[in-house]
């Protein structure tokens, strides 16, 4: 019994993760009508397999294959035709142009005054008239533009020359070098020791992370308070 039930879990668990795997990356605020049912129904049928042992484990892999090719299906379309799109997805909506609510779509999405004036409020924005926009996305999400008036200065703004944003790259985490990465960046194990040499660093096993941007690396030492604390109380 206990040995079925945990073949079961097992069975579910790697089986739902692949198929969300499959369906795609999209945040869960993110996900449209369609991808939430989907994902619910999927939730449901996994819960009912793990409980009801008389049915056979295939039973609900094939319903859930059955949803994933559906999502995957209704995602096809969708991205092949403007009108299903917005029939799943549905359209934004212009909550606020030009400083002026748009109060007949508000009551059409059923979007009351005070839940818009909270978001302004999180954005930082104390009144309607300083929005140029407040667009009402399709996963619930407000996006709003202030006036050029209230949007903070820039770089642009002011003529400031800015380097462009560069990721760093993980060389070293929690005292492992990453050799790939570090063949990557066109860089030898020894310049990477040279480099940890100059930072006060003797042994690669003292860092939990450097990271190499392009024109210098970026190093954290592993902190050893917590180990320390365990063996000395007093500390």
């Amino acid at each position: 019994m206990i040995l079925t039930l945990v073949t079961r879990t097992l069975f579910t668990y790697i089986f739902v993760l692949v198929s969300l795997r499959i369906m795609g990356k999209r945040e869960i605020g993110k996900l449209s009508v369609f991808d939430l049912v989907v994902s619910i129904m999927i939730a449901e049928i996994s819960a009912v397999s793990l409980q009801d042992l008389r049915l056979p484990m295939w039973h609900g892999a094939l319903v859930i294959a059955l949803l994933v090719l559906l999502q995957l299906g209704v995602a096809f379309l969708s991205l092949h035709s403007r009108k299903i799109h917005d029939l799943i997805e549905g359209r934004p909506t212009v909550l606020i142009a030009n400083g002026q609510l748009n109060d007949s779509e508000m009551k059409r999405t059923r979007y009351n005054m005070s839940d818009l004036l909270l978001q302004l409020r999180e954005k930082n924005i104390s009144s309607v008239a300083d929005v140029e926009f407040a667009i009402l996305e399709t996963s619930g999400k407000l996006s709003v533009f202030p006036k050029a008036g209230q949007r903070p200065l820039t770089a642009d703004d002011i003529g400031v020359v800015t380097k462009p944003t560069v990721l760093a790259t993980s060389l070293i985490v929690d005292g492992t070098i990453d050799y790939d990465k570090l063949s990557a960046v066109n860089k030898s194990p020894q310049w990477l020791h040279d480099q940890l040499i100059a930072q006060g660093y003797d042994d690669v096993k003292d860092v939990f992370y450097a990271g190499w941007d392009g024109q210098s690396l970026h190093v954290d030492r592993i902190d050893y308070k917590s180990k320390v604390k365990k063996e000395d109380p007093t500390l």
